[in-house]
């Protein structure tokens, strides 16, 4: 099966249902079910006006960011008290940077046999000359410390921005940044970490590349009520209902790659 691209996104479905990753990246279905679609809308409202509004000052700065771009996300009223929650913790941890940092970075990294792509949310340049890598999460649960040291998408933009700014790994620092209890779990890896991280992400890629697309089955797991693609999986639902429905999604215009 063709990838000569693998992101950590597109690993993670992997390794959590085969027949997810053959409908997003295979047969490029578009998601038929709700799912967590208001938590992820959320997530990335609060993402943008964070990219937008790393340079504001003051709260009514982040305010008009957050009201002009409202409209373009879609997700329930449960949702608003919770964005000046985030606007005024975002406003304290800005406060406490020396710089803007890089913002948003798109990266590129050459693991031997795949390229390794994603984007980093914010890299913040230290008087030390370290770094700290910054992911936000909007979600209720925050993550361990311990977790986080198991943590791949730490290790990929870890690894990357020690490659993009030939910065030591022993200097650069993982966080995930929770604006909605304003706190901030850091981490650090050791070379030895990123390495073995890396093989088992060319692993992957291997096992994907060997696999057919018939094979490509349904795994059940914690993420399932959460799917977007559980009205056409098979453990959910009647065989004959999954083909119809099947029928009817691909005469629909496919998801873009």
């Amino acid at each position: 099966m063709f990838c000569n691209q693998i992101s950590n996104s597109k690993r993670d479905l992997w390794r959590q249902c085969r027949l997810k990753y053959r409908y997003r990246y295979v047969d490029k279905l578009e998601e038929t079910d709700k799912g967590n679609m208001d938590a992820l809308q959320f997530g990335s409202y609060i993402h943008e006006i964070f990219e937008q509004g790393v340079e504001c000052t003051d709260l009514s700065g982040l305010q008009r960011i957050a009201e002009e771009l409202r409209d373009t996300y879609k997700f329930g009223k449960s949702y608003e008290p919770k964005i000046e929650t985030c606007l005024k913790n975002f406003l304290r941890l800005n406060s406490s940077f020396p710089e803007k940092g890089q913002v948003e970075l798109s990266y590129k990294q050459d693991l031997g046999c795949v390229e390794q792509v994603g984007f980093v949310d914010r890299i913040i340049k230290g008087k030390d000359g370290g770094l700290l890598v910054i992911d936000y999460k909007t979600g209720k649960r925050e993550k361990t410390k311990f977790e986080l040291f198991e943590d791949s998408q730490g290790m990929s933009y870890v690894y990357a921005a020690h490659k993009i700014y030939n910065v030591p790994v022993e200097k650069i620092t993982f966080a995930h940044y929770y604006p909605l209890t304003d706190s901030l779990v850091t981490v650090k890896y050791t070379p030895a970490a990123l390495s073995k991280h890396n093989k088992r992400i060319v692993e992957d890629v291997w096992n994907i590349r060997k696999s057919k697309k018939v094979d490509l089955a349904a795994s059940e797991n914690q993420f399932c009520n959460w799917c977007g693609y559980k009205s056409l999986c098979p453990l959910f639902n009647p065989t004959q209902l999954v083909e119809e429905r099947l029928q009817n999604a691909t005469k629909k215009p496919k998801r873009k790659p």
